[in-house]
């Protein structure tokens, strides 16, 4: 059987029983159903593993094997207890991995990419997963090929196929191109390979293969890895490892002089047992990833798509953006505001017809170019009927120009429009008033556009060859967007530096960053054929103080962000064209615009669908309001687990009888982490993060601040509970102090948490403590509820005797001290802040 590309493409058509038209709405239904969906599947886990996952833990086999040990001594009811708070832990868990798992399938399908396809006859856009075999798939520049596809029609088609073979140089394709025997895949240029990009040209193709039958498919399917970690969760293990270690070293110690003691070895193993329980927070990557997915539907709601949800995590550590301007921070919707002509007339032919648009429907200059026309009432569509393109040389962005040859009453003749540089180079006129012009233009904050023509007898194999005549100038201008320049000085507050990359001619690009903001007093505005001439080192110091990189190429903004980011920075970048993707894909935050390009959109972590730049700075806000969050539940969870240790190890150190059972420090973990920590996902922004400078991500989480906090509550928490549970065994009976100790541990928790919801004292605004995170106190309310269960309902069951009400004023003095503690410091700090 011939391969595809062995077919012309009337017999591929054939072959797949399609048409030039496409499919109909019902045949393609029929071959989803068939084939499946177009994508690569991902290998889901069903929820049986996801339930035992939730048990893969080394403390839960450690507490497995206490269960066996108790069990063994007689203990049942303890051992019943012990292993139904292990399938609580272990349901809990694996309802939150579900819900997170279905929260970030439903990011994914917000984020998913279109193809334009035509059914019926008519082209529709309808989701890349949709494709089938047999669809006709229109492209053009910046697309991403969505399947296999065997080209039917091509013109100046150019394709980046680095992602398949490694080659950066594009390559050209050909519909008409046939071959007779089997050629490798870089050598078939009447193909069109899934996941690549479209540089240049356009074209229309008839699908032959999608999902894991792609050539990219069955690359995925014997390559199948997965994602590195994140910097937090890096981070996380990092710290996990170390306090491992720690945790190692006091419980060998405990272990060695609890053996001098000649202590009970039942007891002391099931005491290192629970201590290991309650200092780990084993509950802690879960909580991470809850916050993330519950910040990533916030900023969804904000008009940012988050397709990398770890991406997140970064995104308040920003230090740079790196902007395009049209569309994000100018409207981007162009109007020709001047014009400066040699010849009108021939400038009115060039315009018509060195332009791709259609009405409403191109690129938004040539748009606006168009409209410029039937204003002055010339018919550029009688122009074009009557003056056929006979070739083209579509827009390069390194040379900044684009080229047609249009049969002009039987002469050929070649019509150009581009950047003046560019054209001034072709140019065989005297340049010195047009230079004025132009400049005059620019300081206006104008996009100046220059025009020309030649008279050819052939078609030209390099433009730059070509001698022309510039016929005119026309200035567009394109207003800054509502809302930016005030983001810009938010970013700025911030201590985030906005760098302004752009095609745009120097004078033009000051201008509208002027305007913005952007631009300052002491800042540096470059060209971007200047930025080879410095080193690495030098780049940088350089871009210290510039704001604006005009005539920028992709390389050079690629170039920009490498250079930052070895210099320790974190980059957004923010981009919609083809051009812009190698810089999206390498940056730290790769942010696409919502109307943008298949490619760029594809390669990002994020997207806006509201093309401003203020929309990118709102999402940093809130993307350090997560990272705060996070910061929060980590200082939660430590500072309650080095607690109880201190309690315990307090008492062993001083020869007292435990002041915890066992099991009562499992109900601890799950009355008060259980019930507060995730909660934390919702604090809303209690002060304007907005005004400091941005931190990197390993300093957010693990400071000097963070493990001093942590110590801190730590050590009072476990020495307040320590002191009440020496005097209780004075005055009352054993049972009796556990049962008071242990629920002034608790109700301690709960205030901690309430404290760790706010950075600023408690008592500085009580209406914002109690409105910032309202869940943390319904979430205490369902753990007061179960305590008293535990206490009047069940004591047998977690070793408690009832509680009088005189009883209770140790648990709420207790608890008061710790909190007024806490608030002392915090008003010291706030103090000494101001």
């Amino acid at each position: 059987m011939k391969k595809i590309y062995m077919l012309t493409p009337q017999e591929a058509l054939e072959e797949l029983k399609s048409s030039p038209g496409g499919l109909s709405r019902e045949e393609a239904k029929r071959r989803l159903i068939k084939y499946g969906y177009n994508r690569l599947e991902e290998e889901r886990e069903s929820l049986l593993i996801i339930f035992l996952r939730q048990f893969n833990n080394p403390l839960v086999f450690i507490l497995l094997t206490a269960v066996g040990i108790t069990f063994y001594m007689g203990d049942r009811l303890d051992a019943g207890i012990i292993l139904g708070i292990v399938l609580i832990n272990g349901i809990l868990g694996f309802v939150q991995e579900v819900k997170a798992r279905a929260s970030i399938e439903s990011l994914k399908k917000m984020t998913e990419t279109h193809a334009k396809v035509l059914r019926d006859g008519r082209e529709i856009e309808i989701p890349v997963s949709q494709v089938v075999p047999g669809d006709i798939v229109l492209l053009q520049e910046g697309d991403v090929v969505p399947a296999d596809i065997r080209l039917i029609d091509s013109k100046g088609l150019l394709i980046d196929e680095s992602i398949l073979t490694g080659e950066s140089v594009p390559v050209t394709k050909n519909a008409e191109d046939i071959y007779g025997e089997e050629v490798p895949i870089y050598k078939q240029k009447n193909i069109l390979f899934k996941g690549t990009i479209v540089v240049r040209g356009k074209g229309k193709g008839v699908v032959y293969a999608t999902g894991k039958n792609t050539e990219i498919g069955k690359i995925a399917e014997k390559t199948k890895e997965k994602s590195p970690d994140s910097p937090l969760n890096r981070a996380l293990k990092s710290f996990s490892l170390k306090w491992m270690i720690l945790l190692f070293l006091i419980l060998s110690f405990i272990l060695i002089l609890g053996i001098v003691q000649e202590r009970d070895l039942y007891k002391l193993f099931l005491l290192i047992i629970s201590e290991l329980v309650s200092a780990v927070p084993e509950g802690l990557p879960l909580v991470v990833t809850f916050v993330l997915v519950i910040g990533a539907m916030a900023l969804a709601k904000r008009k940012t798509l988050v397709k990398y949800l770890p991406s997140v995590e970064t995104l308040g550590s920003a230090t740079y953006i790196v902007s395009d301007k049209t569309g994000t921070i100018t409207e981007g919707r162009l109007k020709v505001e001047e014009f400066k002509a040699v010849e009108e007339l021939p400038l009115l032919l060039c315009a018509a017809l060195c332009n791709d648009a259609d009405e409403n429907k191109g690129d938004p200059l040539e748009v606006a170019l168009l409209k410029w026309l039937s204003d002055r009432e010339f018919d550029w569509k009688k122009v074009r009927k009557s003056y056929p393109r006979i070739w083209e040389f579509p827009f390069d962005a390194n040379l900044r120009l684009m080229a047609t040859v249009n049969q002009v009453e039987g002469s050929k003749y070649l019509f150009i429009k581009g950047a003046f540089e560019s054209l001034k180079k072709m140019s065989t006129q005297d340049s010195s008033y047009l230079e004025e012009w132009h400049d005059q233009m620019a300081e206006k904050g104008l996009r100046v556009l220059a025009f020309g023509y030649a008279k050819v007898d052939n078609i030209p194999e390099t433009i730059m060859q070509v001698k022309i005549k510039i016929v005119g100038l026309v200035g567009f201008i394109d207003p800054p967007k509502e809302g930016v320049k005030e983001a810009v000085e938010t970013a700025k507050k911030a201590g985030i530096k906005v760098i302004m990359v752009t095609g745009d001619n120097l004078k033009t690009a000051v201008a509208i960053a002027k305007k913005v903001s952007i631009y300052g007093e002491n800042d540096v505005a470059v060209e971007g054929d200047k930025i080879s001439d410095y080193s690495d080192e030098e780049l940088y110091n350089l871009l210290k103080i510039t704001s604006v990189v005009s005539r920028a190429t992709p390389e050079d903004k690629y170039r920009i962000v490498k250079v930052l980011q070895r210099n320790k920075e974190i980059v957004a970048v923010t981009g919609d064209g083809v051009n812009d993707v190698p810089a999206l894909k390498i940056a730290d935050l790769g942010i696409a615009m919502g109307s943008g390009t298949e490619a760029a959109k594809d390669v990002s972590k994020m997207i806006i669908t509201d093309n401003n730049l203020a929309v990118i700075v709102d999402a940093v806000k809130q993307g350090r309001t997560i990272a705060y969050n996070i910061r929060k539940v980590i200082y939660y969870l430590l500072s309650c687990s080095f607690g109880e240790i201190m309690l315990l190890t307090s008492a062993f150190l001083m020869k007292l009888p435990l002041p915890l059972y066992p099991i009562q420090i499992l109900w601890i973990n799950l009355v008060t982490e259980g019930v507060q920590d995730k909660t934390f996902a919702f604090s809303k922004e209690e002060k304007n993060l907005m005004e400091e400078k941005p931190k990197k991500p390993e300093k957010t989480f693990f400071d000097r601040k963070q493990l001093f906090d942590i110590i801190f509550t730590a050590f009072f928490m476990g020495g307040i509970n320590f002191l009440l549970f020496m005097y209780l065994l004075k005055i009352t009976s054993y049972e009796k102090a556990v049962t008071i100790t242990f629920t002034s541990l608790i109700a301690n928790q709960w205030f901690n948490g309430f404290q760790s919801i706010r950075i600023e004292p408690f008592l500085k605004n009580l209406k914002k403590s109690f409105t910032v995170n309202p869940y943390m106190y319904l979430g205490v309310s369902i753990g007061v509820i179960l305590q008293l269960l535990a206490i009047y309902v069940f004591p047998q069951w977690l070793h408690t005797v009832p509680m009088s009400l005189e009883d209770w004023k140790y648990v709420l003095l207790t608890s008061a001290v710790l909190f007024g503690i806490i608030e002392i410091k915090k008003w010291i700090e706030y103090l000494i802040r101001k």
